[in-house]
């Protein structure tokens, strides 16, 4: 009975982290593989249907494989991700942010570029190589 109950939350959570990492994809501050695996995680508990679109998805599918199965990042996505994180707060000055936001801005990205560049390069980029 509480599975039932809680399903919905699954779905919800699914739902918001797909919409984060899907603008994770676009806008530099948020980052979009975590927010990926979330959803695939959410929707294995709440909806059969999206769990399989999400593992298919020609985008999120090869992220959500590459850490299932290796636990990694492939070597194009880990150097994209940290390049995007570098010039992040060198064009928020250029455009004039406060100081606080680069702050925070710095703070956040330094966090993930670490946990980003500590991952294992090995997966399904590197298999097809």
């Amino acid at each position: 009975m509480l599975q039932k109950a809680v399903r919905p939350l699954w779905f919800l959570v699914g739902l918001l982290s797909l919409s984060l990492g899907a603008a994770g994809a676009v806008l530099p501050l948020l980052p979009t593989t975590p927010f990926v695996l979330l959803s695939a995680f959410a929707f294995a508990r709440s909806s059969n249907r999206l769990h399989g679109w999400l593992i298919q998805h020609a985008f999120f599918g090869p992220l959500i494989e590459n850490w299932q199965r290796y636990g990694a990042i492939d070597r194009r996505t880990k150097r994209l991700s940290l390049a995007v994180m570098a010039l992040t707060p060198i064009i928020s000055w250029f455009m004039g942010a406060p100081s606080w936001a680069l702050a925070a801005q710095i703070a956040v990205l330094s966090c993930s570029a670490t946990f980003i560049a500590t991952r294992p390069e090995g997966g399904l980029d590197n298999e097809n190589r």
